[in-house]
């Protein structure tokens, strides 16, 4: 097989002339790139000013085509920008009228953009506005959560939010649906001590459903916890014909878990176990089950010994 060998000469001319090929098509490039175009790209629609006294529902996609003037670059980069790709549309006029036009805003909205990314169209050009009665309403909140504590470490109170109610408002049809507003979860790992940080309410799925304030403040109080048992009385319930009636045992033991700081204050006054005897007269069950249904809203049941009393009902 023949090897071409090339002299130390040609072998530069060969290395000069690649050079020179592949800057003169580097400066091609750049040329073309910086040369003005105009290129179209999706945008989302946000709003501003919009009207007090009415509440509007839009009738078109929340997304608009616009035709900007730009350089190559400017559009190269436009598709890894995507995340600031939106504009703001006043609604101001729609306290006189159902429509907005944007392109007498276009000075407005190119103010807040870019000096070299400066919009020429949008399409379309006329956004179309329903309206109906607008309501105003004050819901609770309700904390989304996911937390996982250190071993022998939970949640020791009830979570605390503040404000504990928050306002809403906007088309009547939609607001006299809605009875909470819920918020955003928070997710938190290997958590042993007491949790306090702001969160977020989550963001209406309807743009014409306002919430105000739109972040909260979540307290979740942490200790570290121990079981504790106690033995309780069992109270016979559903015995309506008044039948004498004996239970055994007559007492159940109830192992439950609670915060360190509240041993000592726990007794069996804060409980309080059953037996439904409805069930023998329903269903001739031959043993009743305990239930507890009174405890402390911070302890949590671990077992109740045993589960199921016998009894005899004398006539």
């Amino acid at each position: 097989m023949a090897i071409l060998k090339l002299s130390a000469t040609e072998r530069r001319r060969i290395s000069a002339f690649f050079t020179c090929l592949i800057l003169a098509l580097a400066a091609w490039i750049i040329t073309v790139l910086s040369s003005p175009y105009s290129y179209t790209v999706k945008e989302i629609v946000t709003y501003k000013n919009a009207p007090v006294k009415r509440a509007f529902h839009s009738q078109q996609s929340d997304t608009v085509s616009v035709t900007v003037k730009g350089t190559g670059w400017q559009m190269l980069l436009s598709k890894i920008r995507e995340a600031n790709h939106h504009i703001k549309v006043d609604l101001s006029e729609l306290d006189n009228q159902d429509f907005v036009v944007l392109s007498r805003q276009l000075a407005t909205i190119n103010a807040e953009k870019a000096i070299h990314n400066q919009i020429t169209a949008i399409t379309p050009d006329t956004l179309y506005f329903d309206f109906t009665n607008r309501s105003v309403k004050r819901v609770p909140v309700r904390l989304i959560k996911s937390i996982k504590y250190t071993s022998q470490f939970t949640q020791s109170g009830l979570s605390v939010i503040k404000p504990a109610y928050v306002t809403i408002s906007g088309p009547s049809s939609l607001i006299d649906k809605i009875y909470v507003w819920y918020t955003d979860s928070l997710v938190l790992k290997n958590i042993n001590e007491d949790v306090t940080t702001p969160l977020n309410l989550q963001v209406p799925a309807e743009g014409n459903i306002s919430v105000y304030p739109k972040t909260v403040q979540v307290t979740i109080p942490v200790e570290e916890y121990t079981e504790k048992t106690l033995v309780l009385p069992v109270k016979l319930i559903g015995n309506v014909d008044y039948f004498d009636v004996k239970l055994f045992p007559q007492k159940v033991k109830v192992t439950f878990t609670t915060a360190l700081s509240r041993y000592a204050d726990i007794d069996e006054e804060l409980f309080e176990a059953q037996a439904d005897l409805n069930l023998w007269r329903n269903y001739g069950v031959s043993t009743l089950p305990v239930k507890v249904i009174r405890m402390p809203a911070f302890c949590k049941l671990v077992s109740v010994e045993p589960n199921y009393v016998d009894f005899i009902v004398k006539k």
